[in-house]
């Protein structure tokens, strides 16, 4: 199953008395709709990632990047919940440059975004094929590998992600080829750029 990304605006730094500086935000919200590069449109439903917070360790990354770890469930550093808005996310980041120098970044206003990586292995998902764009609701997500700060989503304004839009819609106007074709073309096009 492909690792699948999404992006979210809305990251902040708490400080709290007594406490350590935090990291808050939210990863997902619930039952809003977001154009995935013009391939479907996508809705995360209430619930979705009850079990997989519950079960998985997930990492909290800057940039979606193992190698810039700022917290970890197992670890007590990454506390994940759900609530009536989404994904709700606290980090509670080491004392290490990456992470002060990303606090400073979040406080500044430059960077203010989130993301999270799953996959619909063993999750539930609903598409309603009714309309030119087809509507997929994700009812519960397989597995939630990572939360991560970015400074800017990357899907779809990436070169390749832009450039199999293209190919797509102009195959989709030449042939007519179905909802199902293009949703197995946009996993190729996700493959290919993780890959």
């Amino acid at each position: 199953m492909t690792h699948e990304i999404r992006i979210l605006a809305g990251m902040q730094v708490e400080q709290r008395a007594d406490e350590p500086q935090r990291l808050v935000g939210y990863a997902a919200v619930f039952d809003q709709e977001t154009d995935i590069g013009g391939y479907f449109r996508e809705v995360i439903r209430r619930g979705a990632f009850a079990e997989a917070i519950q079960r998985d360790d997930i990492h909290a990354l800057f940039n979606h990047d193992y190698g810039s770890v700022i917290g970890r469930r197992s670890a007590g550093t990454l506390s994940l919940s759900e609530d009536d808005r989404g994904l709700k996310v606290e980090i509670t980041p080491p004392n290490t440059q990456l992470a002060r120098d990303l606090m400073e970044n979040i406080k500044a206003g430059n960077i203010d975004q989130m993301s999270f990586a799953f996959d619909l292995s063993g999750g539930r998902q609903a598409w309603d094929e009714t309309g030119e764009t087809p509507l997929r609701s994700i009812e519960k997500v397989g597995t939630l590998y990572e939360v991560s700060i970015v400074p800017r989503g990357a899907y779809p304004t990436t070169e390749i992600g832009l450039r199999s839009l293209e190919e797509a819609r102009k195959d989709r106007a030449i042939t007519g080829y179905s909802t199902r074709q293009a949703r197995m073309r946009m996993n190729l096009a996700l493959r290919v750029r993780e890959g």
